[in-house]
């Protein structure tokens, strides 16, 4: 049996309305696997677990509805936010859950959240003025809600000290073993890792980001001008003929535009170009200098340059990760 002075710290898990519970449920297993891991390390005079508890809101209160090691008082080292099944912008407040993780932090607990939970956490007020990460797709609305926070959605993992942010809905994963690293040590992660079939904790989520053009901006110069950025995104663009189309000033229309779309037009074509590329490298067979020349590029090597910047992969290893063809 563990005695208490073995177990390294206690991870709690807030399941608030409509949370995911599969990360609920494979955090408590990836912690419960690392255990018995660090038990088969040489050397260990004594058995080494993390404890997991797990936290409901029911009303107005969070209570435990289950734990690891029952009957002890709890000392909970990490609590932490799991992703939302919902979209966030039918997130409802959660109150009463921030409230609960803003009174364990003022305990001296370490705050977490994946994905989604970066909102139940937000509302802590204790990211203000801080980096934290979100899903790719979510970072928008995150940075709408709370303009105080700086979104560095590019990012997979951001630890913070106190607080430790991930990013995509199976970042659980990445937060699971950061936390593992830290607390049983890099080689009974690893082996976690290799057990469990996962990646060690990734650093980025550009590779998996995809470009969502917006087109319900409302301004109709811009959209005329997106239409046609589109259906020619291969030839060559100029923002004096962009400008023309959209019937304004140079300066007006760089200025519409970025309001609109939230990039330059320069930026926009470019996401547009690696989008078709990336599907290509993806689906197809052809050479990567086939798939930079079709997509506008004549100088494959520009193209090698924007696509790392975009996608954090040369294309080679793009498709090797990613490619079905």
């Amino acid at each position: 049996m563990i005695r208490d002075e073995n177990l390294v710290a206690e991870v709690a898990l807030l399941i608030y309305p409509d949370c995911q519970l599969a990360a609920v449920y494979g955090l408590t297993d990836l912690f419960r696997i690392a255990g018995e891991w660090a038990a088969r390390e040489p050397g260990q005079d004594q058995l080494r677990a993390i404890r997991v508890s797990q936290w409901q809101v029911d009303g107005q209160e969070v209570r435990c509805v289950w734990d690891s090691h029952s009957g002890r008082p709890h000392r909970i080292s990490y609590a932490i936010a799991p992703p939302s099944l919902i979209m966030p912008e039918k997130m409802q407040p959660m109150t009463v859950a921030s409230n609960w993780m803003a009174a364990r932090h003022a305990e001296g607990v370490t705050l977490c959240s994946v994905c989604a939970g970066a909102f139940v956490l937000a509302e802590t007020g204790l990211i203000n003025n801080r980096r934290a990460t979100t899903h790719w797709a979510f970072a928008e609305a995150l940075a709408h809600r709370f303009p105080n926070v700086k979104v560095a959605a590019q990012n997979m993992v951001i630890d913070d000290g106190d607080i430790l942010t991930a990013g995509g809905i199976l970042a659980w994963t990445d937060l699971g073993l950061t936390l593992v690293a830290k607390l049983l040590g890099p080689s009974v992660m690893l082996a976690t890792a290799r057990f469990l079939l996962i990646d060690p904790p990734r650093h980025e989520q550009r590779a998996f980001s995809a470009f969502i053009p917006k087109f319900d901006h409302g301004d109709g110069e811009i959209l005329r001008v997106q239409h046609h950025i589109h259906a020619h995104a291969a030839e060559t663009q100029n923002i004096p003929d962009l400008a023309a189309r959209a019937g304004l000033t140079e300066r007006t229309f760089m200025r519409r535009f970025a309001k609109a779309t939230g990039l330059r037009p320069t930026e926009y074509l470019q996401h547009i170009r690696i989008m078709k590329a990336r599907d290509a490298l993806e689906l197809t067979n052809r050479s990567v200098d086939q798939i930079a020349w079709s997509v506008g590029y004549s100088d494959p090597a520009a193209f090698r340059k924007v696509f790392h910047k975009i996608t954090g992969l040369l294309p080679n290893l793009y498709r090797q990760r990613f490619g079905v063809a």
